[in-house]
Order: C-alpha cells, then sequence, then structure tokens
C-alpha cells in the first residue's frame, strides 16, 4: 500500500462545554492537521503517472478545508446562550457551530470525513491541539 502523507495548521479558539476543567473556558490552539492518504495503485499514464495523486492538488484541498476554520471560534451547537452567540453575531465575531464537542478527536473524524468527500481514500487525520498532544482517527 503506498501512503501519502501532508499537513497544514491553522488558529482557532474553542471550549468544552460541559468539562469540568480550564478547558471549559475559552481558549486558543495551533491545530496542525496531518492527513495520510492510501492506494494499492499508482495512476499508469499521463502526467501523474506513478502518482497516487499530485502533491500539489492533494496540499491544496487539505489547506481549503483547514483554512475555513481559520481564525474563528469553533463551538457545539447549544453551547452558548442565545443571547451571548447574538453578542458574538452582532461584533461580526466568526463563529463555527458543530453538531459535535470540539475535541481533538471530533476534530480528526470532521477532516477524515470532508476530505473523504473530496475524494480521497484517507487512511488517518491526526489532528495536534499542541505540539506533544495528538489525535488520530482511522476507519
Amino acid at each position: 500500500m503506498y501512503i501519502l502523507k501532508t499537513e497544514h495548521s491553522f488558529d482557532a479558539a474553542h471550549f468544552l462545554y460541559g468539562y469540568d476543567g480550564k478547558c471549559s473556558n475559552i481558549h486558543g490552539h495551533r491545530w496542525r492537521v496531518v492527513l495520510e492518504v492510501c492506494t494499492e495503485d499508482l495512476q499508469e499514464d499521463g502526467q501523474n503517472r506513478g502518482m497516487y495523486v499530485d502533491f500539489g492538488d492533494l496540499k491544496r484541498d487539505l489547506r481549503e478545508c483547514v483554512d475555513a476554520l481559520d481564525h474563528c471560534l469553533i463551538i457545539e451547537t447549544g453551547s452558548l446562550k442565545e443571547a451571548t452567540l447574538a453578542a458574538l453575531e452582532s461584533e461580526q465575531f466568526k463563529i463555527l457551530q458543530f453538531p459535535f464537542r470540539p475535541t481533538a478527536e471530533n476534530m480528526a473524524k470532521y477532516f477524515h470525513e470532508k476530505m473523504q468527500q473530496a475524494g480521497y481514500r484517507v487512511k488517518r487525520v491526526t489532528v495536534y491541539e499542541t505540539p506533544n498532544n495528538a489525535a488520530c482517527y482511522e476507519e
């Protein structure tokens, strides 16, 4: 099996609603997303002969997926009072709501699914919240 690997980073804030600890407060991370895609077969002709996919295309697609979350507040739907959410939105803050708690584990699954939807055979996605702490998702 051939495995290709690329990564991209973004800066965003989040908090863990209902968590008893310091992560219940809004805080930011330099999230690092490492994508691994795989294939049994390489292209047999054309410009990409001997490749699964051009690294330029793979990097572009991951970057587009990741950059959509850059410099925003990632929250779980229903985790903020309506008045709080309305106040933040009235200040033009970029807020992204997800139907899941924005943990590293759930974010790894989110990026896995997004890159599968983009047409890749995804082996694994690893999401680093810090340089030393990461969560992986693979099927």
